[in-house]
């Protein structure tokens, strides 16, 4: 019974290798994943034309445009383009990623070298030797020398195609690493944008909550003076003494916030945080006018988040390849020629010629299931990388949704910031002339330049939230691709 039962798994493998063969040698699923959902619009709602009018500038999304490469030049800032050329070409972990996939180029060129094409190697020895001698005659045992060279040829034969889908599955990690890369470079160059974005952000509003804080001690200090003259309430001096207090206590933070934001900045432009570059004046970013917005479809083919998902479908299909084209035959070729002799004279002489030759066929019969169990696996980890693939692609459909919607929001916002502000300053103004003809004192005066004041902060922080929102829908359109190894390879 025992031995009946040994040979089960050999007749599953066999039987299922037959099965292969006789399928038309479908070794691999598709190396493509299952097609992918094509939304009418990102959003819930379908997507407007443009965005609201705001400092002169609406928006307009450029439906089924394509994607811009050095979409930061878009911003029109010698200073921030500088910065971003910088980064890409001093960053330590973008450089990190650059050298991890030209060693990937390197070890797919290695495994072409050593499977698809036969191995040649020189060979020479040079030994001592001593052996028994005969027991009737000669002396009882035997010291001698040998020499040896010769040329060794060996070739496996891919009948299978399990060389062809390994070398395929390294070319399609490889091509994942390189759409990595590019995402690296991406990521990089919005990370500089928004930073730069933010840290001026801050900057300006570390200056406008000075004022805030300056007019609050200055309003509390002239309440403390008529409370002393009996003109105000000591609970009136209190209050604002403490809305001073409180203002005040927001500055540190805000400004340590600043600071990191430059150091940030610094550490991303690969420079040390005592390097930090100066600020920029939101000011001084243009707001792009044109955004382009791909359609659903051509964005798949421009993230390089979905392409490198998809590049691992395509290397989880040839490992499953592999994993089948093992459970066949293996043929492989070694071949020799070369001079041995027991003196160097000897050497490279007819006497001394020696050669061989073999073909050498295995064919797996009991492995204790190993082969089939890496047969599963490599199609568990194939599924795997088609629903890792799908997350990918609806991860990529959200990132668009959001920062569409942000960005119509934001353009809503600042409006609002901005007639606020607008409203606020135009109060100050008038405020301000009553007070120099003696028709306003001077505690109102303060009040009014507060409410400008905290306007304008909202105001900052809408127009910063705007200039980045927009950098963050550039890098979520992509960049136009080029064919992979692994499709030039398949083709």
């Amino acid at each position: 019974m025992r031995p009946a039962n040994v040979l089960i798994p050999a007749v599953r493998t066999t039987t299922l290798a037959a099965a292969l063969l006789l399928a038309g040698c479908a070794f691999a699923p598709p190396a493509k994943p299952p097609a992918s959902p094509s939304p009418e619009h990102y959003t819930v709602e379908a997507l407007p034309a443009g965005t609201a009018k705001v400092d002169g500038v609406s928006q307009h999304y450029s439906l089924g445009g394509r994607p811009v490469p050095e979409w930061w030049r878009e911003y029109r800032n010698d200073t921030l383009n500088a910065w971003v050329e910088e980064g890409l070409r001093n960053n330590p972990s973008l450089a990190a990623t650059k050298h991890t996939l030209e060693s990937a180029h390197q070890l797919l060129r290695a495994q072409v070298g050593a499977t698809m094409l036969p191995s040649l190697d020189a060979q020479a020895q040079s030994s001592r030797q001593r052996s028994l001698g005969s027991p009737v005659f000669g002396p009882p045992t035997n010291l001698y020398d040998v020499y040896a060279g010769q040329l060794a040829l060996s070739y496996n034969f891919d009948v299978f195609g399990a060389t062809r889908h390994g070398i395929e599955q390294t070319a399609a990690q490889v091509d994942q690493q390189s759409y990595e890369f590019d995402a690296a470079k991406r990521t990089l160059a919005a990370n500089i944008v928004i930073a730069a974005i933010n840290a001026a952000s801050l900057e300006e509003q570390v200056r406008t909550t000075e004022r805030l804080s300056k007019l609050a001690n200055d309003q509390a200090s002239l309440t403390e003076r008529q409370y002393r003259l009996g003109a105000a309430s000591q609970d009136d001096a209190l209050s604002l003494r403490q809305q001073a207090a409180s203002i005040g206590t927001s500055l540190p933070p805000l400004r340590a916030q600043a600071e990191k934001a430059r150091h940030a900045l610094a550490v991303l432009l690969g420079r040390t945080p005592d390097q930090a570059p100066g600020n920029l004046m939101l000011a001084d970013l243009h707001l792009p006018e044109s955004v382009p917005v791909s359609v659903p479809s051509d964005l798949l083919r421009q993230r390089p988040d979905v392409l490198a998902a998809e590049a691992a479908v395509h290397a989880a299909s040839a490992q499953v390849g592999v994993a089948t084209a093992n459970l066949f035959p293996h043929i492989s070729l070694s071949a020799s020629i070369g001079t041995e002799g027991f003196k160097p004279s000897s050497l490279f002489t007819s006497a001394g010629s020696v050669w061989g030759a073999g073909l050498a066929l295995t064919q797996p019969i009991f492995h204790g299931g190993e082969l089939i169990a890496k047969r599963k696996a490599a199609i568990a980890s194939y599924n795997a990388a088609i629903a890792d693939y799908q997350q990918t692609v609806l991860n990529a459909f959200r990132d668009v949704a959001d920062t569409l919607t942000a960005l119509n929001q934001d353009a809503a916002t600042l409006q609002a910031a901005q007639e606020a502000a607008g409203a606020a300053e135009q109060s100050f103004a008038h405020a301000d002339a009553r007070y120099r003809l003696g028709g306003v004192s001077y505690p109102s005066l303060v009040l009014t330049e507060q409410h400008w004041q905290s306007a304008r902060l909202t105001e900052i922080q809408a127009r910063a939230g705007r200039l980045a929102d927009t950098a963050a829908l550039f890098q979520a359109m992509g960049t136009p691709q080029s064919p992979t190894l692994a499709e030039n390879l398949r083709h």
